[in-house]
């Protein structure tokens, strides 16, 4: 039988971090461990969807549930069967990639089905806070090609101008989490092109899709919290242009896999986010950067640690995870 060992850590943020909904000055994590009879061990990282209520306690709590099922041949497809999409199934599928990976010497890259392993470019995102934070913070990622901006209801084409001023070759997309209304992203689109956005993402409530239709935007949306698993798609295509696919949300990577091939033959673009966390979060994501258009997997740079073999990070480009931290 597999073993499983759970344990639950909290990273701490470099400075307070704002978005639309809340202020982050730390990220709790469930650490997983699954280790089989002949002492190989499979790691991974899961903070779980927060807005749905989830958090490491209830992820362990739902793993403990399914300990008795876990078994020496059990395979990601089975997963997705004995639990529901979120933290506690990611945690349990990217763990599972991580001990077939070592137990067969075949790299997750190669498993996945990957021709080879490449360097990726990810976003760095500045979260929301008074000017003179949103100023401090745009000089100091004057080296990032691509930066996320964090918005709201009340702070979005003045955070924009700010940035555009202080680091003006920057490419920039445009988070809400979920913070607009139909109206407010209606008058705010012409403007946001003009500055020069070229992705919005989730300016509507979950739930509130539908009054997308019929829009002519001039720049690309993407759904964020409106895209779970597959089950999601059908409420996204014909109103969004991308699909920000996160291993939390979705329930690993095995789901997450088949969710952008799905997506893909929708029409929809791909983009992979982060519910921040480590380096181990990071890297079964990185598998699937590796079809994505738009890579925001910077959770490690928005703390203050990180794990033991972290992920390479310079000036934007991360390089493949090695062997000695997942994969």
């Amino acid at each position: 039988m597999i073993r499983c060992h759970t344990r639950i850590e909290q990273w701490a943020m470099r400075e307070p971090f704002e978005i639309a909904r809340e202020v982050i000055t730390d990220q709790p994590v469930l650490l997983l461990t699954l280790t089989d009879g002949a002492g190989h061990t499979g790691q991974a990282e899961a903070a779980g969807v927060d807005y749905d209520g989830e958090t490491p306690a209830s992820m362990a709590a739902q793993i403990a549930a399914v300990l008795p099922q876990l078994h020496d041949g059990l395979t990601g497809a089975e997963l997705l069967q004995m639990l529901p999409a979120g933290g506690a199934r990611n945690a349990l599928d990217c763990a599972l990639w991580d001990l077939r990976a070592k137990q067969t010497g075949v790299p997750v890259w190669q498993a996945a089905g990957l021709a080879q392993w490449q360097p990726v470019t990810t976003a760095y995102t500045i979260g929301l806070g008074d000017e003179a934070t949103t100023r401090r913070k745009a000089r100091a990622a004057r080296h990032y090609p691509l930066l996320k901006l964090k918005v709201d209801a009340q702070r979005h084409l003045d955070v924009v101008r700010m940035v555009r001023e202080e680091h003006p070759a920057a490419r920039i997309v445009v988070d809400a989490n979920q913070a607009w209304s139909p109206g407010l992203l209606r008058a705010l689109l012409p403007q946001l092109a003009q500055a020069g956005v070229e992705l919005v993402e989730q300016p509507l409530a979950r739930g509130q899709d539908a009054a997308l239709d019929g829009l002519q935007s001039p720049i690309p949306l993407a759904a964020d919290e409106s895209c779970t698993d597959r089950a999601s798609l059908v409420a996204l295509v014909g109103r969004y242009q991308f699909a920000n696919i996160k291993l939390d949300k979705c329930g690993g990577l095995t789901e997450a896999l088949a969710l952008a091939a799905e997506a893909t033959r929708h029409g929809l673009g791909l983009m992979v986010g982060n519910m921040c966390g480590t380096s181990l979060a990071m890297a079964p994501a990185f598998v699937l950067a590796q079809g994505c258009t738009y890579v925001d997997l910077d959770g490690p740079l928005l703390q203050q640690h990180d794990r033991a073999a972290a992920m390479q990070y310079d000036h934007g480009v991360i390089q493949p995870p090695r062997p000695a931290l997942w994969g």
